[in-house]
């Protein structure tokens, strides 16, 4: 593991004004991520582009938003696999599906979506459980270039057999075979999963609550961010959910300390599994409701 950054005062105010210059020129706002995560990911980003001082990568970022594309595969961390953590996957199939099978029409906001793993797994145990036709998946994530590589829906063939022992670690009913084509390397997903998904740029740190969910599923997003930023995304979580509705988080991801954690209640605490209180009502949420 790469040690962190020992950054000088001045690199320190380097990077603040750095970050700051993002939000106003471009607005993205870094702000409030976690602090040591971003000094790490900045400064291999100025090694990159070969800048001897972040005053200089903000003089680039500036006067050339090209730069600001790829800027972002630094900012932003897209890791992911389907099915990841089989066992949360497992837990929505046996405990949080049997209450959602009760609504008429669901929708499921996968926050953070990165480059789609989350989302096809959520819609391929859907669609094992007879509920996709009933569904409208939100796949939002703040980088546009990993939208489209979530909207694209192809991933290396080399990483098939991790997906395909994940997928039936969780319990499933069908081969993860039936919904991909291989080919030149590649798995290309069937693309009548995304036949109900919208993709959208969305930034947690700035933007607000656009639809209402039953199920939100934002895992190991929280870890990025620093305490007042994991409350503000938390808050969006409540205030999206229905009542009763599920927030599924990462395995290194809890609401103990947040100021939100009242508005939840643990349904699975191993697989971070939480049920938005009825009556837990957010100020946003009073009108909303209201409305």
């Amino acid at each position: 593991m790469t040690p962190d950054p020992q950054l000088t005062p001045v690199e320190t105010i380097e990077m603040d004004l750095l970050l700051e210059a993002i939000w106003r020129r471009y607005h993205y706002d870094f702000r409030g991520y976690a602090r040591g995560s971003i000094e790490r990911r900045l400064s291999r980003a100025r090694q990159r582009f070969a800048c001897t001082t972040f005053s200089q990568l903000q003089d680039r970022v500036l006067h050339d938003p090209a730069m600001l594309s790829e800027l972002m595969g630094f900012l932003t961390i897209q890791v992911s696999e389907m099915f990841r953590d089989p066992d949360y996957f497992r837990a929505l199939r046996e405990e949080v599906i049997p209450h959602l099978r009760t609504y008429p029409s669901l929708k499921v906001w996968i926050a953070g979506c990165a480059n789609g793993e989350e989302f096809y797994s959520l819609a391929i145990l859907f669609r094992e459980e007879g509920l996709e036709e009933r569904t409208i998946f939100y796949c939002t994530d703040i980088s546009p270039a990993a939208l489209d590589r979530a909207k694209a829906g192809i991933y290396d063939l080399d990483r098939i057999q991790l997906f395909t022992e994940n997928h039936r670690r969780s319990g499933a009913t069908t081969s993860l075979s039936d919904y991909y084509t291989a080919a030149y390397g590649a798995a290309v997903f069937d693309k009548s999963l995304r036949a109900r998904a919208v993709f959208a740029e969305h930034n947690l740190a700035t933007d607000q609550v656009f639809a209402e969910a039953h199920l939100v599923s934002s895992r190991n997003v929280l870890i990025y961010f620093d305490r007042d930023l994991q409350d503000r995304a938390l808050g969006l979580f409540g205030d999206s959910l229905v009542r009763g509705g599920f927030l599924g988080l990462g395995s290194k991801e809890n609401l103990r300390f947040s100021s939100q954690a009242g508005c939840f209640a643990d349904f699975n605490e191993r697989q971070k599994i939480y049920r938005r209180n009825t009556e837990a009502r957010s100020p946003a949420r009073e009108l909303r409701d209201a409305g």
